[in-house]
């Protein structure tokens, strides 16, 4: 009689009144109904469409009658199964299965062509890669194999599935089912991506000191009316003996191969009757040293191998062919056979960036290689070569010693008549003394840098182009040197400090220098800040913070 019950279907609310007892009872019979007849979610996997897809469509779709009915329903998909979970009232679960069982249908039969422009992979690389990966798809669908049972819808749409790869636009034309076609580009998502690069920088630092001393006499007595000795003492000194040089005073045109480097004296008589007799003493001294060090560097991309050469060929004979023909009684050379080796400074490097991308581990070879100095009895060029390979880990901008070699030889020798060169002091014209010291200093520095952006790029090309602006203006100070199309100016701006901003009054507009005077293409511009000529060169600005490092993509 005072009880009073309505419904608010706005906000799907009851409203009741009555004595308190009787609102507890309608309460307690209210909560009892008002439950979900199944409170496990509904599986549906899909066949052809993409799970968040479909639940972007049913969502939308439901949203304002879910909001005006008052009935909660959830929409979820599971991108591994590629299912969508289906939880909420019975009959508008019923509802939402329907229209997911609609929306899941094959859009032809032949299946989707998509193009798909890549910006960092090479799709003539990729292409036969996806081959194979759709081939492996279908195989390892349900129903693909299994003697006289049907195949299913991936193993009969795999045979119509294509990828090939377009190389002027650098792009991949892909028809497959939808189900494959979504995997494919998963893959391609995943695998066209920016990779980092990675700055080289080597040292290569070698120190040679070559000496050697060398002193002899050589005596000879020749038989009346030639060069044929008699008697002689002591080896040839040096190569040649008193024979090779009495020969070379009888026939100057044999004094260009018997004459030595060095001090050398000859005395005697040389006559046409009577016993001849001569002496030769040389003597010579020789310093060499060298110093050579290298900077070879290069830039390459992850996993990429990267080859710098800095050499000439230089030609070594490796044969000849002599013929002697009785027409002109004498010998010719036609040809000789010839092989080009490089010498010089060669760097290959192939770097790999660590998934943390705080280390590159490095395959690296380095060859340096000169002309060295011809001994006695060789009969070519000869090349001296240091060469390492090896593979190393290193922090991003850290140093590390590749190798070394220190060596010190040291060689005497001594030759002497037997008896005569024991006697002191009288002895020393009957011997030959030399003695050689040789000191090898090689040492190899290898150091790498991420390039994670353009901007460490950009930068690490402004310190190179400005290193090499300085060296050219000190080897020639009076005359202008041209800057590169499109640089105003060949100091780098000092970095900003955190926090500043350039004020916009003060940006250059392009083809203008600093200090508001126009850039002629080719010209250097005045720098307003630049020190006078012979004045000390301001310090160089340090390169801004590297940013923290990031896992690889």
């Amino acid at each position: 009689q005072y009880g009073h019950l309505a419904a608010y279907p706005a906000s799907n609310i009851l409203i009741i009144s009555d004595r308190a007892s009787n609102v507890n009872r309608m309460m307690r019979i209210i909560r009892r109904i008002d439950q979900v007849a199944n409170q496990d979610p509904e599986i549906v996997p899909l066949q052809n469409a993409s799970a968040s897809e479909i639940v972007r469509v049913v969502n939308s779709f439901y949203q304002g009658a879910a909001a005006t009915e008052g009935v909660a329903v959830k929409v979820v998909a599971d991108e591994r199964s590629n299912s969508v979970l289906i939880g909420g009232d019975q009959a508008q679960r019923l509802r939402i299965r329907a229209l997911v069982a609609h929306l899941d249908t094959p859009l032809e039969a032949g299946g989707d062509t998509r193009v798909r422009y890549l910006h960092y992979a090479n799709a003539e690389k990729i292409a036969p890669k996806l081959k194979e990966q759709i081939t492996g798809i279908a195989q390892a669908a349900p129903g693909a194999t299994g003697g006289g049972a049907q195949a299913s819808p991936l193993a009969q749409a795999e045979k119509n599935a294509m990828v090939w790869a377009d190389p002027t636009n650098n792009a991949l034309v892909i028809t497959a089912p939808p189900k494959i076609m979504r995997a494919v580009m998963d893959i391609v998502d995943k695998l066209d991506i920016r990779r980092p690069q990675v700055l080289v920088e080597a040292i290569i630092a070698e120190v040679d000191v070559d000496k050697s001393a060398e002193l002899g006499i050589n005596w000879a007595a020749f038989s009346k009316g030639d060069n044929i000795p008699a008697g002689a003492f002591v080896s040839p000194v040096g190569g040649t003996s008193i024979v090779d040089l009495a020969g070379a005073i009888q026939n100057p045109a044999n004094a260009s191969t018997a004459l030595l480097q060095g001090t050398t004296i000859g005395i005697g008589r040389i006559a046409g009757t009577g016993v001849n007799f001569a002496a030769m003493v040389r003597a010579i001294r020789g310093d060499t040293n060298t110093n050579v060090v290298a900077t070879p560097s290069a830039v390459t991309m992850d996993n990429q191998e990267a080859e710098l050469k800095v050499a000439q060929e230089v030609p070594f004979v490796t044969g000849q062919f002599t013929n002697t023909t009785a027409v002109t009684g004498g010998s010719v050379n036609p040809f000789q056979t010839i092989q080009r080796q490089e010498v010089g400074t060669i760097l290959k490097v192939t770097p790999t960036i660590s998934a943390e991308g705080t280390s590159v581990m490095l395959k690296i070879s380095i060859e340096s290689s000169s002309i060295g100095q011809k001994p006695a009895g060789a009969v070519d060029l000869v090349t001296n070569k240091r060469t390492i390979t090896t593979t190393v880990l290193i922090e991003d901008g850290g140093v590390v010693v590749l190798g070394g070699l220190i060596e010190d030889n040291s060689v005497k020798g001594e030759q002497r008549v037997p008896y005569l060169g024991n006697i002191p002091l009288i002895g020393l014209l009957f011997k030959t003394r030399n003695a050689t010291s040789t000191k090898n200093n090689l040492i190899l520095f290898i150091r790498p840098k991420i390039l994670r952006d353009p901007a460490q790029a950009a930068f690490e090309t402004d310190l190179k182009y400005n290193y090499m602006m300085d060296q050219q203006k000190d080897l020639n100070r009076r005359e202008a040197l041209p800057l590169l199309p499109g640089v105003s100016r060949g100091k780098l701006e000092p970095p900003p400090q955190p926090g500043t901003a350039t004020p916009p009054g003060n940006a250059s507009a392009p083809g203008a220098s600093p200090s508001g005077v126009p850039v002629t293409p080719g010209v250097a511009a005045p720098d307003a800040g630049a020190a006078p000529e012979g004045a000390a060169p301001a310090p160089q600005s340090s390169p801004p913070p590297a940013p923290p490092p990031q896992g690889k993509p």
